[in-house]
């Protein structure tokens, strides 16, 4: 038997020279993507990741496997031709805040609902990094920019609410530092059958840089996240915070727990599976609340590519295909003459 050599993650790394900006949070996603890798036995020849445009979309140049450079916004339909072409294969999709949201939308939002077998990685640092520091669609108010130099009066877009929005089965987020938390969720991730979704929260450091440190900073990071693990108590702040479900209003809440007793607090559970609490996780506004990070839904259902590989195979279950006749049909009409 052919024993295949257990790759390591420096195995994923290529000759090219990376180019990103010093201090890119880029870095640190493109060390875990390639942990990630060694961790789940990926093979490079079975693996492959398309891109749109922008710095995040650099990612495929500096990955041992295959890859596609596409066009702004399109990664979403080059993926999906590579997985109905070759459902075997592992797809990866990175895209950015402004690919990914922007004129990249209508083809994510298609990805999503159909479930497609991949994984998104969406890499949001609110800025148009590559077109040199505009707004862009997740910038917050007030943001100042080349094209908001008064400060941007646009309402923020939530990747993960859209995602819910769309119909993701899977929605995850992290951040780019986090290299502890970052191989677990992306294992999670590409272990769920159909779409699999995370937000990965990436500094730019020159146009947009210190934007996540009010909860990614180390002093601030206890009290400001809150990390979710399906059936455990959603607690934060070292155990001395939790959320609570106010099922009058239907919200969440935070509360004090003492002593650890986050039952008597009214602490919930998480639950992956609840898509209205994912909601309300996500929707949680910051200060006020901690940002929700870990998995935060996942509901498996059947995806595109196993259903329509079904149904082919049933219209063609014994039957031969004949491409000449297909050529030869032609799409023709013949008019009557008319007569009184």
């Amino acid at each position: 038997m052919n024993v295949q050599t257990p790759l390591k993650p420096a195995d994923f790394a290529t000759d090219q020279e990376v180019r990103w900006c010093p201090g890119c949070g880029d870095y640190a996603i493109l060390k875990g993507v390639q942990r990630t890798m060694a961790e789940i036995g990926a093979r490079p020849e079975n693996t492959v990741f398309v891109s749109g445009i922008g710095c995040s979309s650099r990612f495929p140049y500096y990955m041992a496997t295959y890859g596609f450079h596409t066009i702004h916004g399109r990664a979403p339909a080059v993926a999906t031709g590579v997985k109905l072409a070759n459902p075997e294969l592992d797809v990866w999709l990175v895209t950015g805040d402004g690919d990914g949201l922007s004129i990249g939308g209508n083809h994510l939002l298609h990805l999503l609902r159909r479930n497609l077998d991949c994984q998104v990685l969406l890499f949001n640092n609110e800025i148009y990094g590559l077109t040199k520091g505009q707004y862009s669609p997740t910038s917050r108010v007030g943001t100042r920019t080349p094209t908001s130099p008064f400060g941007s009066v646009d309402r923020p877009a939530s990747p993960c609410a859209f995602a819910i929005g769309a119909g993701a089965r899977f929605i995850a987020r992290c951040i780019d530092t986090a290299q502890k938390e970052m191989p677990g969720i992306l294992k999670r991730a590409h272990g769920h059958k159909g779409t699999s979704f995370v937000e990965l929260y990436q500094n730019c450091i020159v146009y947009n840089d210190a934007v996540f440190e009010a909860f990614t900073a180390k002093a601030n990071a206890a009290e400001s996240q809150i990390w979710l693990e399906h059936g455990k108590p959603m607690l934060f702040a070292g155990g001395t915070k939790g959320l609570t479900l106010n099922r009058q209003d239907l919200r969440l809440e935070v509360v004090e727990v003492a002593d650890g007793n986050w039952e008597a607090a009214g602490v919930i559970v998480h639950d992956e599976t609840n898509k209205g609490v994912a909601q309300m996780l996500v929707d949680m506004p910051f200060p006020g609340f901690p940002i929700a990070l870990g998995v935060i839904f996942c509901s498996p259902a059947p995806s595109y590519e196993s259903a329509l590989g079904e149904q082919t195979k049933t219209l063609t279950q014994g039957k031969i295909a004949d491409l000449s006749a297909l050529i030869r049909k032609g799409q023709t009409w013949e008019v009557a003459e008319k007569r009184d």
